[in-house]
Parts: C-alpha cells; sequence; structure tokens
C-alpha cells in the first residue's frame, strides 16, 4: 500500500515518454450531458485546469467532439477526443480521423469505450493513426482479459472500465478490487509502459485512494463530475483521492 508521501510525490510527476500525459493522471470524460456542453464545457474545463494545478495533479478532459477545438484553444491541460476512427481524413462523412483531432489541437483521445467500441483490429489501427499524428491513445478495456488483449497494441494508457458500472454509484475500486489488480498485473506483463487507468463508478477520494493503492496510475471520470449540482467541488473531492 502506497504511503500519504508516496502519493503525493507520484502526484506532482511530470509527462514523460512513457506517460505522456502525466503520471499520476486524471482524466475527466464529459460525454455528451447537456450540463457540459458548449459554454458549460468550458466552465468544466477551466474549474478542472485550476483545481489541477491547485493540487499538483496531472488532469486532463475529454468533451463532445464539437468542443473539443474550443477546449483546446482556451485550457492549458490536455484536451482529448472521446473517439478516434480508423481513418486517414479523406471522404468519411461524420467520422473522426485522428487527423481531425490533432487539427482541433487536440492532444489525444479515448478509443474503444464501452459507449463506443471497436474491433481489435481497428483499435490496432487507431492507435497506429494516432501515435502518427504524435497523438496519445487511452484505450479503454472492459475486464482483466480485455486488458490483457488490449495491451498487445501498447497504448501510452489503458483504462480499465468494467460496463455494469459505469455511471453508478459503485466503485470498481471497492466493488470489484480484483479486476482493478488483476488489469494492472496484466498489462505490466504485456506492455511494462503502458499506464493503467481505473474508471466506472469513482465518485469521491476514497474510490481514488484506492484505486491507486491497487496499483492504478491514475482514473477516468465522468458522470461523478457531469452530473453533480457543484463540478467544482466534485471535482476537488476526486483530486484529494491523489493526496
Amino acid at each position: 500500500m502506497r504511503s500519504a508521501r508516496d502519493r503525493g510525490a507520484r502526484s506532482r510527476s511530470r509527462p514523460t515518454e512513457s506517460a505522456p500525459l502525466g503520471a499520476p493522471l486524471f482524466v475527466l470524460n464529459l460525454k455528451s450531458f447537456s450540463t457540459a456542453l458548449g459554454a458549460n464545457a468550458e466552465r468544466i474545463g477551466r474549474e478542472l485546469e485550476r483545481s489541477g494545478r491547485r493540487f499538483k495533479v496531472a488532469v486532463a478532459i475529454a468533451p463532445s467532439p464539437l468542443d473539443v477545438g474550443r477546449l483546446a484553444r482556451v485550457l492549458t491541460i490536455p484536451v482529448l477526443a472521446q473517439h478516434a476512427d480508423p481513418r486517414d481524413a479523406g471522404p468519411h462523412t461524420g467520422f473522426v480521423p485522428p487527423e481531425s483531432i490533432q487539427a482541433s489541437g487536440g492532444r489525444g483521445s479515448l478509443v474503444n469505450h464501452s459507449e463506443h467500441p471497436l474491433s481489435i483490429q481497428d483499435v490496432r489501427e487507431v492507435v497506429r493513426l494516432l501515435r502518427e499524428r504524435e497523438l496519445v491513445p487511452i484505450v479503454c478495456a472492459k475486464d482483466v482479459a480485455d486488458s490483457r488483449r488490449l495491451a498487445a497494441v501498447r497504448p501510452a494508457y489503458l483504462a480499465v472500465e468494467p460496463p455494469e458500472l459505469i455511471g453508478g454509484h459503485r466503485s470498481v475500486s471497492t466493488a470489484k478490487p480484483e479486476v482493478v489488480s488483476g488489469a494492472v498485473l496484466a498489462v505490466r506483463k504485456v506492455s511494462p509502459r503502458t499506464r493503467v487507468l481505473c474508471g466506472a463508478g469513482v465518485h469521491d477520494r476514497h474510490d481514488v485512494r484506492r484505486a491507486l493503492e491497487l496499483g492504478s496510475e491514475g482514473v477516468l471520470v465522468a458522470s461523478a463530475v457531469t452530473k453533480a449540482r457543484d463540478p467544482k467541488a466534485a471535482i476537488e473531492e476526486l483530486l484529494l483521492g491523489f493526496r
């Protein structure tokens, strides 16, 4: 188990080649909630930026597709797409090629989220295209076996998120701790440089702290902030878990 001193030291770590967004890392996925679109997305992004600086935690935000460019222009923290397609730029109406993320000022993308799944072949291709553009992939996996399989594409980050816990109030780090620790061990054997994040039901500092104790190097969060009456307070509560 990590001591509070160790967690504090890790929370001040800088981006490196193996952790280009920083580690431990707090990623906020805004999804497409009405409370997190347009001007609301910008307000939440500014709060996340300020809080990340205050708590000395590496943070990143993944807004809805049409807000990536807007947030990338006004924020200094990494702005990520929520999805990328295995396509080069061209005649692909409605698709999100990695080149369009780069052109918008994005720093990377979530890949294979359970709400927008891809085949393993498409994950591999998307990760390749993102890397060609020097964009950072965060590949999502649903369980330990999925984590082991997807680690073979060697993404910078892999987020393990059991779909049945996403959007709920039971964190994977407490409801299914074996999934987190199992994913960490599985990924480490296949791709030692990949950083494992923990998601699904993470709502407070205790969930975050437990995730770090289980070996994850950050969290992927959505509804705990996007559905909160006070997003600023929700962000601060979660970041306290990194101390």
